[in-house]
C-alpha cells in the first residue's frame, strides 16, 4: 500500500473515533411511550413520553442508592402510526426540573395525593461538541442559543435566547 492510502485510512479512523467520542458527550433521551390526549376543543393529539438515562440517587431514608430515570411528555403533531414507529428513538437533549404552579399529584402505587411545585421538561441539546464539525460546513445545533435577525433599518443584529 502506498503512504497515501495509509494516511487516508488513518484519517478515516481518527474521524470515526472523533464521531464516537463526540456522541459520548451528548445527552440523550429516548421515546418510551405515547399517549392520546384531547384538547379543550375536543381535538385529539398525541404526546410522546420521553425518558432520560439511568441515574443513581441516594435515599434519604435508607442511605442506599437506587436507580431511577426522569420522564417528561412532549406534545406532537404525529398520528398514532408515526408515534408507534418512533418508540425507541433517541433524541439529543435531557430532562430538567422546572418550577411550576402548585398542583395535586396522585401517587399511583399508594393512591396518596401530594402537592408538587415542579414539572420535568425536555431540554434540547444546544451545542454538539465535535472537532469534526468545526468550520467544515457541518450543521451545529445552536439555533436555540443564537438567533440572527435584521432590524427595521436593515442592519444585522444578534439576539441571544436564554
Amino acid at each position: 500500500m502506498s503512504n497515501d492510502k495509509f494516511i487516508a485510512l488513518d484519517l478515516k479512523n481518527v474521524l470515526d473515533q472523533d464521531i464516537i467520542n463526540s456522541k459520548k458527550n451528548i445527552n440523550m433521551v429516548r421515546i418510551v411511550n405515547y399517549q392520546k390526549r384531547q384538547t379543550e376543543e375536543g381535538k385529539l393529539f398525541f404526546v410522546l413520553e420521553i425518558q432520560s438515562g439511568i441515574e443513581m440517587v441516594l435515599s434519604t431514608k435508607t442511605g442506599q442508592y437506587y436507580a431511577t430515570a426522569k420522564k417528561a411528555n412532549i406534545s406532537s403533531t404525529f398520528d398514532e402510526e408515526t408515534c408507534k414507529a418512533l418508540l425507541g428513538t433517541d433524541i439529543p437533549g435531557g430532562i430538567r426540573k422546572m418550577d411550576s404552579e402548585p398542583y395535586e399529584y396522585t401517587v399511583r402505587e399508594t393512591g396518596e395525593i401530594i402537592m408538587l411545585t415542579h414539572r420535568y421538561v425536555y431540554q434540547p441539546e444546544i451545542n454538539i461538541p465535535s472537532s469534526a464539525s468545526s468550520n467544515k460546513g457541518v450543521f451545529e445545533n445552536d439555533f436555540a442559543t443564537r438567533v440572527e435577525t435584521f432590524s427595521r433599518n436593515g442592519h444585522l443584529t444578534e439576539m441571544s435566547i436564554q
